[in-house]
């Protein structure tokens, strides 16, 4: 094993739930895959549930550390933008890609509170990226990052219906366009200019 038995029966679990869905990875497969045993795997985790969510953490740190990898490497705003869908549609090339494993885990336990609540939090996390972009210029000030994250969200979201990665250079197109736009004005969208 390459981690501890947790990291391990975790890794096998996450691979199994996004490539399979949740629902259908019961936990005598998990067993079975991961190599450990019964008590060994409730010992860890008592319930699938919390399983899920430790799964979902684990996939929250792991995509925003690569989030920061691929915007760390521009040097403005724009180019930071633009590195966030880029990021996503080079992801969107893998056969193993599936779209974002927040929706589909909500999409799958929208009835659980605890997956709901870290699926939210991973959501508002990439809005904080977002805001933490446009923050680094002043001719962005008072512009809800809102419009990018919902762009990225729709990136995603339209991905996972047809598996065309094209929507994700679609939205990028726009997330620029926008951002370009947001530049060369003065007021945020839905407030009057004053003259």
């Amino acid at each position: 094993m390459r981690g501890t038995v947790r990291d391990e029966i975790l890794e096998v679990a996450g691979a199994l739930f996004y490539a399979e869905g949740i629902r259908a990875v019961g936990v005598e497969r998990i067993i079975s895959h991961a190599n450990v045993a019964k008590a060994t795997l409730y010992r860890h985790f008592p319930a699938k549930e919390d399983l899920v969510v430790a799964y979902l953490l684990e996939r929250h740190t792991r995509v925003l550390k690569m989030m920061h990898i691929a915007i760390d490497q521009a040097e403005h705003p724009r180019g930071q933008i633009d590195a966030m869908f880029m990021d996503l549609f080079r992801k969107s090339d893998s056969p193993d890609y599936r779209g974002c494993a927040f929706m589909l885990a909500v999409a799958e336990h929208g009835d659980v509170e605890r997956v709901v609540l870290t699926a939210r939090a991973h959501k508002q996390a990439v809005r904080d990226i977002f805001a933490a972009i446009l923050s680094q210029t002043r001719s962005t000030e008072g512009f809800d990052p809102i419009y990018f994250a919902i762009l990225y969200e729709g990136a995603l979201a339209s991905y996972a219906i047809d598996c065309n990665c094209a929507a994700i250079l679609k939205a990028r197109d726009c997330a620029l366009h926008l951002f370009d736009s947001m530049v060369s004005r003065k007021s945020p969208p839905g407030n009057k200019q004053t003259t």
